[in-house]
């Protein structure tokens, strides 16, 4: 398999609070809006991946996606997320394994991982060298 591109795809019960949820608290980058003007959907550039909050989902779902995204500084994104109104479930800390890890959900309870990688952490050094 040669995968050119991928997303995560969410279909939530209410799009355009989902969509608010990405856009204007998130603060995500809107990559492209499709279908009807009255309820498009949205793809956010998600690093170098995407996510797209389109389409209803259908009552009760089975297990959600969560999604980890990496970030510069986790406690300036928690000061700037908690006074966004975003439900902070887990605070910013130092993980056993060295990441800085804060937890947070959007508007339909997926579970968003905000992570910091550290200087001195593994992940930072070329193994190249």
């Amino acid at each position: 398999m040669d995968v050119l591109s991928s997303r995560i795809l969410l279909r939530p019960g209410d799009p355009a609070r989902t969509q608010r949820f990405y856009r204007d608290v998130l603060g995500l980058a809107v990559y492209r809006e499709f279908g009807p003007a009255g309820s498009p959907g949205v793809v956010f550039f998600l690093g170098p991946g995407f996510l797209e909050v389109s389409g209803h989902g259908a009552g009760e779902t089975g297990a959600s996606p969560m999604l980890w995204l990496q970030v510069r500084d986790v406690r300036a994104e928690h000061e700037r997320l908690a006074a966004a109104g975003a439900l902070v479930t887990r605070e910013p800390r130092e993980e056993a394994w060295g990441l800085v890890e804060m937890w947070i959900e959007d508007p339909d309870g997926v579970k968003i991982v905000i992570v910091e990688v550290p200087e001195g952490h593994p992940l930072r050094r070329d193994p190249r060298t």
